[in-house]
């Protein structure tokens, strides 16, 4: 379980109606918009608020006072998430904990108790550890699905915080799963302080792994371009070439059936043939062929005051074709 699982008074004095922006405040076990052209009302579940747009959203209030399955919840079945606590994974995060750990030093250099919004955060995501570890850093954790983690429910088209409310912003494996990526881009920039930091980790060559909530992939410069309104410290290749011909395989086999059964004897089978391609990713992450041919980029940057033209954008190719 997280060790903070609510949301500090601080936090909550932050909180935004997701409609019109206005304050929210707390009235019993619900939040109010103190805007009266307004006046709209949010439940919460568990003592978890439920701050969701439902005129914008693909989500509706109900889909959590009614626990609903949202997202990842009735993606598989039992057999398929049992399989897969065992059988060998085929991808590999190769820059994930090095990333977080610069970012853990880049947000404390620029304050000694920073606040950090994670969008997706109902699970750990992968080398987190050094900022969950890190009393200094006050994680909020946000997600559209209730987890081990979840402190509360909002979607990132609409994210129901003032603006300049964070000091850092981190959005891993999610924005291929949002109907309009830029919106949330333009959410994030709002919700950050000046110059704080944002940290995000998007699939490139990955097939369908989040069923009828998986719409957007995106190249390095692609996804350079989602961040235009950032200066760039660092961005590159987190799966190479050797997790997505790893992803290609189990799909391509996996596609002959929709037997379930038969389905998760596949995925035992590719990924016992197939787990050894993410190791030739430490040899091929930092090479010019991996910003063409990545499972997944990165990118960690600044909020700034200017946004990257699209004829600056196309200079910062680094791949290897011609």
């Amino acid at each position: 379980m997280c060790p903070q699982s609510r949301l500090s008074q601080n936090v909550e004095e932050s909180l935004c109606c997701p409609i019109c922006h206005a304050r929210l405040r707390r009235a019993g076990e619900s939040f109010e918009c103190v805007d009266s052209s307004c006046a709209a009302h949010f439940p919460m579940i568990d003592g978890i608020p439920i701050l969701i747009n439902e005129r914008s959203s693909v989500f509706s209030i109900g889909d959590f006072t009614s626990h609903n399955d949202t997202f990842f919840g009735g993606a598989e079945g039992r057999l398929m998430k049992t399989a897969r606590r065992f059988i060998p994974k085929i991808g590999k995060n190769i820059r994930g904990k090095s990333n977080y750990a610069r970012m853990s030093k880049a947000l404390l250099e620029k304050s000694p108790s920073p606040r950090v919004l994670v969008i997706g955060g109902s699970i750990l995501g992968q080398g987190m550890e050094s900022l969950a570890n890190n009393p200094a850093i006050e994680l909020v954790e946000s997600d559209v699905s209730f987890g081990p983690r979840t402190m509360l429910i909002c979607d990132a088209h609409d994210i129901p915080f003032a603006d300049e409310s964070f000091d850092g912003v981190i959005v891993q494996a999610v924005l291929e799963h949002v109907a309009d990526p830029y919106r949330c881009s333009e959410e994030i920039h709002r919700v950050l302080k000046d110059n704080g930091l944002v940290y995000a980790e998007t699939p490139f060559m990955q097939q369908v792994h989040g069923g009828r909530y998986d719409f957007t992939r995106f190249t390095h410069l692609g996804h350079r371009r989602l961040f235009r309104r950032f200066e760039e410290i660092d961005s590159g290749a987190t799966g190479g070439p050797g997790m997505a011909l790893a992803w290609s395989y189990r799909h391509f086999v996996l596609s002959f059936t929709t037997s379930r059964t038969l389905r998760t004897a596949l995925l035992g089978l590719t990924s016992l043939t197939s787990f050894f391609l993410k190791y030739f990713d430490y040899y091929l992450v930092n090479r010019p062929g991996s910003f063409d041919a990545s499972s997944g980029y990165y990118f960690m940057g600044t909020k700034a005051d200017h946004v990257l033209s699209d004829r600056d954008l196309i200079k910062l190719y680094r791949g290897a074709s011609s």
